[in-house]
């Protein structure tokens, strides 16, 4: 039997392997999800109230939104790590056209719009100009940032603002935030696409073999192009939910926020290597990360304590990443104890 023969045989065997470490990846994050609800209820009454466990859902709820796009990235094999800077020029720009007088519909869908032509940056120099993604994010977060400040004049975008332009951040449907439920549709959708389209399984073969992939007839410059638009306009909508709460556009949002974005992603069980992930192991490890924040300040635990916390909650990610995959921790041979 030749290698090509082989490696046909070994590919089923090897998805199933896949999904397997998946699905126990999943169950492992959900436990540490329900646990550090639990302790939370434990070491504070004011955690477990519907008041709270609601404001934990909208706070949480531009992580996951950015998330689910950063996961379709990541599994692809790509980074974005520009979604912080997005998340604040998509907020000045929307309070900016609506403190002119452009209809409030108008600013909000330019906000986001602004997002995407963020990720359409991205694109071209990742894809066409084959900068590295770390590198080309990096410095669009920059380029987002600035001009977030250069369109607020360096300060918050408030006066003239139209009451109305809060309703998005702040207001309810029925008992459910209207956020929440904003998130919940992006949610739906990224679910969809990754599952039940093209767009997913060719998402997942970039992540697993670019040149395989290619070679198959997947038109992958296509869909890393596409992969980066999405990305960036979930960081807009992001940007334009959390300027409507805030009441305000503020050109100082959003710094970390790529943070939080890539520890959901990562503690969620999406490969740093590509190929494998979902978007509701991103929600999972979302959730973990607004729940930790929130019970750490209810506990009165200080910022500088709570970065160092979130420094070890992304390595446990990593490293949880590793040994389900088999891959164990690895000591360089320098460190190893010799016999």
């Amino acid at each position: 039997m030749d290698t090509a023969q082989t490696t046909v045989q070994l590919q089923p065997a090897r998805r199933r392997l896949r999904l397997r470490t998946s699905t126990l990846q999943q169950l492992v994050i959900f436990g540490v999800l329900v646990l550090l609800m639990l302790a939370m209820s434990l070491l504070t009454d004011k955690f477990a109230t519907q008041a709270n466990l609601t404001n934990v859902l909208r706070q949480t709820t531009p992580v996951i939104i950015a998330a689910c796009a950063a996961t379709l990235i990541m599994i692809s094999g790509g980074l974005d790590i520009s979604v912080g800077g997005v998340l604040a020029v998509s907020g000045v720009v929307a309070a900016k056209l609506a403190t002119l007088g452009i209809p409030l519909g108008i600013a909000l869908v330019a906000g986001c719009l602004s997002g995407a032509l963020v990720g359409i940056i991205n694109g071209f120099l990742i894809v066409n100009l084959k900068i590295t993604p770390v590198i080309a994010t990096l410095g669009t977060m920059s380029i987002a940032r600035g001009l977030a400040f250069l369109i607020s004049d360096g300060r918050a975008v408030v006066s003239g603002l139209p009451p109305e332009f809060r309703l998005i951040g702040r207001d309810y449907l029925g008992p459910i935030p209207t956020p929440v439920i904003i998130m919940i549709i992006v949610f739906l959708i990224f679910y969809f696409l990754l599952t039940r389209t093209l767009l997913g399984k060719y998402t997942y073969a970039i992540g697993g073999n670019k040149v395989t992939a290619y070679l198959s007839g997947v038109p992958v410059k296509r869909v890393q192009f596409v992969l980066y638009i999405l990305g960036g306009l979930t960081a807009g909508i992001a940007g334009v939910i959390l300027a409507s709460r805030l009441a305000s556009g503020q050109p100082d949002v959003g710094i970390g926020f790529e943070f939080d974005v890539i520890v959901a992603v990562i503690l969620g069980g999406t490969s740093l290597a590509g190929g494998q992930g979902t978007v509701f192991g991103t929600l999972i490890g979302a959730l973990i990360v607004g729940v930790l924040g929130n019970g750490l300040n209810l506990l009165g635990v200080h910022t500088f304590y709570q970065y160092v916390l979130s420094g070890g909650v992304l390595i446990f990610a990593v490293l949880l990443d590793m040994v389900l995959k088999g891959e164990g921790i690895r000591l360089p041979a320098a460190w190893r104890i010799k016999s």
